[in-house]
């Protein structure tokens, strides 16, 4: 028999850390005007971020999972909503009608929280807007409250686009010794 008690301790903690993450809810404005309405990702976020990476262009999605992902699986899905927000935080941008997603980041905390690996996406219609720039910049200031002294990123040496964005913001590039055909860039954060 189970217990209908056994289950609230849980929930109640869950609760208090999507209390704790909404504090990283804001609204932040891109050097080309556009304003992004950011929150945390909630689980009825589900059927919206899958029309969002479905919508992203195949090459958009390869960079994303590193792979030749066609389309985000339902249990992907159910990983990227349902996060712990502690070691792993998933932030959603949305346009100012508050509905449309129009850019993702995950950070994702090691155990030990000294280091912590991004990973962002932006839908076709709103790059070379700012949006990719602001996403990092706000994951960089969430690993680091955090206490999170690096963040990486894993990108394919083709995404130059990524890879220029993060240099700007003071990532350095080193090589990825398991596979030539990615780079890794990284951040110490304690110089930020």
């Amino acid at each position: 028999m189970t217990d209908p008690h056994h289950d609230q301790p849980e929930r109640a903690d869950a609760s208090a850390a999507l209390e704790a993450a909404d504090l990283w809810r804001c609204d932040l404005v891109t050097r080309s005007g556009l304003v992004l309405r950011i929150r945390p990702v909630r689980p009825e976020d589900e059927a919206a971020l899958g029309d969002f990476f479905a919508r992203l262009a195949p090459a958009d999605l390869r960079f994303r999972f590193l792979g030749g992902v066609r389309e985000v699986s339902h249990e992907r899905l159910v990983a990227m909503t349902r996060v712990d927000h502690r070691a792993t935080e998933h932030f959603l941008a949305f346009a100012e009608d508050g509905g449309t997603i129009i850019a993702a980041a995950m950070v994702a905390c090691d155990p030990s929280t000294k280091k912590a690996e991004v990973a962002i996406s932006v839908r076709a219609e709103d790059k070379h807007k700012g949006v990719a720039w602001e996403m990092l910049r706000h994951a960089a200031r969430y690993a680091q409250a955090r206490g999170a002294e690096a963040l990486e990123s894993l990108e394919s040496r083709e995404n130059r686009e990524a890879i220029e964005l993060e240099r700007e913001q003071g990532f350095l590039a080193v090589p990825y010794p398991d596979d030539p055909t990615l780079i890794l860039i990284r951040k110490d954060l304690r110089l930020a």
